[in-house]
């Protein structure tokens, strides 16, 4: 039977011109919708389980197999076995891979995408997801707020597609000249608006546009992680990693992750392998600067940074996580869009299953320096936050358990940090060799919502 799916604000009281949604909609629903009704996200009412068997069977086998074996538990009763075996096959025709640094650390790099960024993985899914589940010649609005790479993954994924039109909003002064580049040269059915604020602010005016019942004719969706669809695919390269890891006489041995985190959808995929039956110690969940996750973790409260932090590792510049509201929904919790709790999560099991620390720039450029000089593997700012988060870890904890570090950036995107840690400017891959000389431009546009809403209403099809 297909798997249903709930709001995270359900259990919130109505009241002051707000009702809680306590339905459920299919995933083609919570997909092509993108938020609930009521402001909260979608969540599966169960989470299906995978078997120890199917997960050591992918051992060796090309990365599309593990996505069609995560794929299968979500979408089977929506889709057709063979689209999916389509759909996965065609979003994943580039390697992944995971270097062995020590007997014991792992790095597992998710940055040879056509964006040279994790955010490929998801984006490229869920792009084919919803070519095939939209309905026939209605035009789909997509609306992106991003803080570095998730709108260039997002448009490229999306790009030329029938119908389908793009909306990145980024923050003007928050985001890599490489990353400004991708975004403003996607081009077509891509348009880039180019925000004066934070990530934060871009993330408040697309939250704005969904819950707007003018703009309700427009069709608006939103491919950022506050999208399931977005969600479900990150499930999958952390079945793929311990398939690739754990040897067969060691069935069912832990690991850790340890995942450089933002608005925490990265993280919240290795939650719910771990829920499905992955065997995962802990999983680390290391900021930067905006560090309201780790100080609720101590405190029990949560107070979200406002405005967010500008620092190196920029796509994680983010200082009220959405998805921060699905993992207070998996431990008992509500937290609604705004961060007020409405009903506290089970923090013993939080901090049993999760740690997280916050990292500085001066951190981030050290772990660089150090892991360069030590192994001779070049870390961009995130892996870097992830890296010195395992290391924060070890300290406190001791556990020196087979680690998985997750690279979620090409270096080549970050060379001014990574020169200035270790002295050498990091070369381009391949996806990025393309950009050379490539122009293109964003739209300016203010962080006052009237003004975007005006942009939109005079910009996209109806």
């Amino acid at each position: 039977m297909a798997i249903r799916y709930y709001s995270t604000n359900r259990q919130i009281k109505s009241g002051d011109n707000f009702t809680p949604f306590t339905g459920f909609v299919s995933f083609e629903e919570a997909l092509l919708r993108g938020q609930a009704p009521d402001g909260g996200l979608f969540m599966p009412e169960s989470i299906p389980k995978l078997a120890l068997t199917d997960i050591l069977s992918l051992k060796s086998a090309p990365y599309c197999e593990a996505a069609k074996l995560v794929a299968r538990l979500f979408l089977e009763g929506e889709l057709s076995i063979s689209l999916i075996e389509q759909i996965t096959e065609d979003a994943y025709n580039f390697p992944v891979p995971l270097e062995r640094v020590s007997a014991s650390e792992y790095i597992l790099h998710l940055d040879q995408g056509p964006t040279a960024s994790f955010k490929d993985f998801a984006a490229r899914m869920m792009a084919r997801l919803m070519a095939a589940l939209k309905p026939k010649g209605s035009p789909l609005n997509i609306l992106v707020a991003t803080s570095g790479d998730t709108g260039s993954a997002v448009g490229n994924a999306f790009h030329a597609l029938d119908n389908i039109s793009v909306t990145i909003l980024y923050p003007r002064n928050e985001v890599s000249d490489l990353q400004k580049q991708q975004l403003d040269t996607i081009g077509d059915n891509v348009q880039a608006l180019s925000v004066e604020g934070k990530f934060d602010d871009c993330q408040h005016l697309v939250k704005q546009a969904f819950t707007d019942p003018e703009l309700a004719r427009y069709n608006l969706n939103s491919a950022n992680s506050i999208n399931f669809g977005r969600i479900m695919p990150q499930i999958i390269y952390y079945v793929y990693a311990y398939a690739q890891l754990v040897e067969a006489n060691k069935a069912g041995e832990e690991i850790i992750f340890s995942v450089p985190s933002g608005n925490f959808g990265n993280a919240l995929g290795c939650e719910f392998a771990r829920r499905m039956g992955l065997p995962v110690r802990r999983l680390l969940m290391p900021v930067n600067d905006n560090d309201e996750f780790p100080k609720f973790l101590q405190s029990g409260v949560y107070r979200a940074v406002s405005p967010s932090r500008a620092c190196l590792s920029n796509a994680m510049n983010v200082g009220n996580p959405s998805n921060l509201a699905r993992f207070f929904d998996l431990y008992g919790g509500t937290l609604d869009s705004n961060g007020v709790v409405h009903r506290q999560p089970d923090l013993a099991s939080m901090r049993q299953k999760l740690f997280s620390v916050s990292i500085s720039d001066a951190d981030t450029l050290a772990t660089i320096k150090n892991i360069y000089e030590k192994w001779g593997v070049i870390l961009e700012p995130h892996g870097a936050v992830a890296w010195s988060g395992w290391e924060a870890y070890l300290h406190q904890h001791g556990d020196a358990a087979l680690c998985v570090i997750l690279e979620t950036a090409h270096p080549a995107k970050f060379p001014e940090a990574v020169a200035a840690a270790c002295g050498i400017f990091p070369t381009f891959s391949p996806s990025l060799q393309h950009l050379s000389g490539k122009s293109g431009f964003a739209l300016p546009l203010s962080a006052d919502y009237g003004e975007f809403k005006k942009y939109l209403m005079s910009n996209l099809p109806s």
